[in-house]
């Protein structure tokens, strides 16, 4: 590989690393899935969320994403659809009631219902095309294909996703024994609604 592809996909497999870890809504949806339904579902909700990913990433690469960014209508368009998504979703976990719990955690059971929440969540978030389009090409050196190397570099973020996912899915299973609790499992969800109605508040407000 050459010196100057090697640098670029380092250092931002660097900077994806710290954005990968800080806790966000992947993290909430990944852990509050794991927890509630078991591993399947929370690597559904992990593979959806890194198709996502992969899918800016390609975006970005083909310059569509661009104008997504330089169309202000087509942004917000898709900001408020991922807040009405976010804002929905953290609704109906505060809101669920406690003999809830049983029906919810039937419908959480699926890999595909998993993988399509991730996928669906990560397409309607506009700030991941965002960070791609100002982030992508300043590690895109000018001799590169700028299609593969765009490819190579979301590969990096999916791959750095999948080992932080894996390590959030065993966290989760040593934990469960002391969180099947009902109680706890109920003030989970809740505690996981508000923060992803967080997301939600704070898409809507920003610019």
């Amino acid at each position: 590989m050459d010196m100057s592809i090697a640098a670029s996909v380092w250092s931002f497999a660097a900077v994806v690393a710290l954005l990968t870890v800080t806790p966000g809504l992947d993290t909430a949806l990944v852990l509050r899935t794991s927890l509630m339904a078991g591993r399947r579902p929370a690597w559904g909700v992990t593979l959806g969320i890194q198709l996502g990913t992969l899918i800016w990433g390609v975006l970005t690469a083909a310059g569509l994403s661009a104008l997504l960014a330089a169309s202000r209508p087509a942004y917000e368009v898709l900001r408020w659809a991922g807040v009405a998504y976010l804002v929905s979703m953290g609704l109906r976990m505060i809101l669920s009631r406690r003999h809830d719990l049983p029906e919810l955690e039937r419908q959480e059971v699926g890999f595909w219902r998993g993988f399509g929440r991730g996928l669906t969540t990560n397409l309607l978030n506009p700030k991941v095309g965002a960070f791609y389009v100002a982030m992508l090409p300043q590690f895109i050196p000018d001799e590169a294909p700028h299609a593969v190397m765009g490819l190579l570099l979301a590969g990096v973020h999916v791959a750095e996703g999948l080992v932080w996912s894996a390590a959030l899915i065993g966290f989760a299973s040593l934990m469960s024994g002391f969180l099947r609790s009902p109680a706890v499992r109920r003030l989970l969800d809740r505690l996981t609604g508000v923060v992803i109605i967080g997301f939600g508040v704070r898409l809507a407000t920003s610019d």
